[in-house]
């Protein structure tokens, strides 16, 4: 029985996405749950996968067409019989068909993961699936490579295959690529912060000892009393700035037209780098989580942004942004605003430097924080004060605790 493959339903902050991948083609034989098509939107990438065992009897919207919520985008035909993947033509070895078994169709793997074994030329029935269902992860993939001798990697096809002819050493190559909507969407937003808010940066420094002493004092039966939750500097900084923000309303606010909405909640978005770019997934009512539940909710945040696995829920809302970029190396830098919010908090390296204390110098490993705030809502004097606050709660910690 034919039936209509259509787009998810997308939320209301969402107007439409893009066809990135189709995973299968025409007469393609597939199986329940197999990933058949990506679609990105503003956001997320959004995976559509079969409702039962069939063949895609025809795809209606090409890669690359734009497409709107519950859109037909192509057909599909439950318990037909199709053309196996891994059939080869007429004209090809047999070698290569005894590569790859025809069961090989029934592993489901997620886009990351089948882009590394085709380009190592990997046989993914050889690799243990570790994820839901039997998924094959991208981090199952990168366990086998490092696992398995080169001398016994999977033997490639001996077919001469037509090469690339080479360019002049002194050529200036260039590649275009188009921008994914995600990348568009980030540039769009980060225009449009720079363009229609009055955002200023205010720079403060933080002595970082208290916080590294206490980590080292109690990181072993942290993580023994959670589970193997590590403890981390960003529950600590997100913590303090939750606490901070109930002092400073207008920090926790946003502009909607002329009216200003000051928000009774503290939902605090964490930027994580991505593949495809910077998202920000929400800690909802972070004021009310545990030091262990900030730091699982973050890791959780970091594989599905590698995985790709982030949902608009996940990123949809928050009051107050905080963005590490001393993961990278980053000594200083201005965040930009993550619109409709009014401030962001930037974090990075920490470095010894020279500090003078008493009269004498010593050497402290430091942080330079930085706020950006839209001045449009937030007086100099609020986020400075809002700053150092986050600066006195990280130099004594128990000031977290006590609220003080």
């Amino acid at each position: 029985m034919s039936t209509e493959i259509k787009a998810p339903t997308f939320p209301e902050s969402v107007a439409d996405g893009t066809i990135a991948t189709w995973h299968k083609k025409p007469g393609e034989q597939v199986s329940r749950d197999d990933l058949i098509v990506d679609i990105e939107t503003d956001k997320v990438v959004l995976e559509i996968v079969a409702p039962d065992d069939g063949v895609i009897e025809s795809i209606i919207k090409q890669e690359g067409d734009i497409i709107l919520s519950a859109e037909v985008i192509g057909t599909f035909s439950a318990g037909a019989k199709g053309i196996s993947t891994i059939e080869t033509a007429p004209d090809e070895s047999s070698d290569t068909t005894s590569q790859e078994p025809s069961s090989a169709v029934n592993i489901i793997m997620s886009p990351a993961a089948k882009k590394m074994v085709e380009e190592n030329n990997l046989n993914p029935q050889s690799i243990s699936a570790s994820g839901k269902d039997g998924r094959l992860t991208k981090e199952d993939v990168i366990k086998h490579l490092s696992s398995t001798p080169i001398a016994t990697a999977a033997p490639v096809s001996t077919k001469t295959v037509p090469t690339a002819p080479v360019a002049d050493l002194g050529a200036r190559a260039e590649k275009r690529v188009p921008m994914t909507r995600l990348r568009a969407s980030i540039a769009r937003r980060l225009l449009d912060a720079s363009q229609n808010t009055a955002m200023l940066t205010t720079f403060n420094e933080v002595n970082m000892k208290p916080l590294m002493d206490l980590r080292k004092q109690y990181k072993e039966i942290f993580e023994k009393t959670h589970n193997g939750t590590k403890l981390g500097f960003m529950s600590l900084f997100v913590k303090a700035a939750a606490e901070a923000l109930k002092r400073f309303p207008a920090v926790n606010a946003s502009i909607d037209g002329s009216e200003m909405v000051y928000h009774g909640y503290q939902d605090i978005g964490v930027a994580v780098s991505s593949e495809k770019g910077l998202v920000v997934p929400v800690l909802r009512d972070a004021d009310t989580m545990s030091l262990a539940t900030i730091e699982s909710s973050i890791r959780t945040f970091g594989g599905k942004a590698r995985d790709g696995k982030l949902t608009i829920e996940d990123m949809t809302g928050g009051t107050f942004t905080i963005s590490n970029g001393g993961v990278f190396g980053s000594l200083m830098s201005t965040p930009i605003l993550n619109p409709p919010q009014t401030a962001i908090l930037g974090m990075h390296k920490i470095q010894d430097r020279p500090m003078a204390v008493n009269g004498e110098v010593v050497i402290l490993p430091m942080m330079y924080l930085a706020l950006s705030y839209d001045h449009r809502m937030i007086d100099g004097k609020e986020a400075v004060q809002f700053l150092v606050t986050i600066k006195d709660m990280i130099e004594d910690p128990a000031r977290i605790l006590l609220e003080i």
